[in-house]
């Protein structure tokens, strides 16, 4: 388990190391950068010299060579220091941390919606006997895939805020603001944990255990929830793990039309200034969650099935 252990965590510092050098290349190719961005939307507008816009990229380090650029950024990364926002002058990973809560309440609340409602779809989907109420669960997470976010998140707005006036359309203050956020982002989530975990059932059915299960008498509430959901769990967890870390990333588009404070319109922002110190610290952001949800989901498995405990065979790869 040791050995699985650090692998794993290798594995994660190569990710992370990944995230920030590919960030770094593609933001660095892009045409133009945030000091001339910043300089060009001032006071002094067509004004500004040559002199001036020189001074301003020494000042945040990008006179040097794009070697030494990003080895210096991943020093400092390495501290946990991404440096100064271009278009604010703030810490940049203040910046993330301090816009981070409130993104979490809405992806922590939205993962909960996710798990009850793909979850709930699918286990009466493949539990009930009534033939159209089957069709009918089965079929919400292909629908609920195919809508746009945005478009979900205004037609909420609409019908709860408009039309009901039962909760808030903008806004971070208060539970109810977490609640049409929350359910925008839980949708296309949950959708693909219920289509995961649906099949994984239908195939689990089919398996001549749930015969013997339920020829020793156990009920069909107990084979279906005691015996063929613990087996379909490990693939649905699997595929868990990586939508959940999305959720980090729909909250771009979750904010912005909630007009709700975090880490989303912070990216927001900063992706439409070219504020890379920023956008380096949100994608090493989104990456450590993804490493850490993908870690927890293995340490979980042998909860679910004790044989894919990691073996020392397993550990040594």
């Amino acid at each position: 388990m040791r050995r699985y252990l650090l692998r794993r965590a290798g594995q994660a510092v190569f990710v992370l190391w990944a995230a920030f050098t590919l960030s770094f290349l593609i933001l660095y190719l892009l045409p133009g950068d945030a000091v001339s961005a910043k300089l060009a939307g001032g006071e002094a507008g067509a004004s500004t010299t040559p002199e001036q816009v020189a001074a301003a990229r020494a000042e945040y380090g990008l006179d040097s060579p794009l070697p030494v650029q990003y080895l210096k950024r991943l020093v400092s990364a390495l501290h946990g220091d991404f440096g100064r926002s271009v278009a604010t002058g703030d810490d940049a990973t203040h910046m993330v941390v301090t816009a981070l809560p409130p993104t979490l309440a809405v992806t922590g609340l939205a993962l909960v919606f996710a798990v009850l409602f793909g979850g709930g779809s699918a286990f009466l989907g493949t539990f009930t006997r009534f033939r159209w109420l089957r069709q009918a669960l089965l079929s919400l997470p292909s629908l609920a895939i195919s809508l746009p976010p945005f478009w979900v998140g205004l037609l909420l707005i609409q019908f709860f805020s408009f039309r009901l006036r039962l909760l808030p359309a903008l806004g971070t203050q208060g539970f109810a603001a977490l609640l049409l956020p929350a359910l925008t982002l839980a949708l296309p989530t949950g959708a693909i944990i219920g289509q995961v975990l649906a099949k994984s059932l239908a195939t689990q059915q089919e398996q001549p255990y749930a015969e013997i299960a339920a020829a020793k008498g156990a009920s069909r509430w107990r084979v279906h929830f005691g015996h063929l959901l613990r087996n379909a769990a490990v693939p649905t967890l699997t595929v868990a793990g990586v939508v959940a870390g999305n959720l980090v990333a729909g909250s771009v588009i979750t904010e912005t039309v909630f007009s709700r404070d975090g880490v989303g319109r912070v990216t927001a922002s900063a992706v439409t200034a070219q504020d890379v110190p920023v956008v380096q610290a949100v994608i090493v952001l989104a990456a450590l969650v993804f490493v850490v949800l993908n870690l927890v989901v293995d340490l979980l498995y042998p909860l679910l099935d004790p044989r894919i405990a990691p073996t020392p065979e397993v550990a040594r790869g």
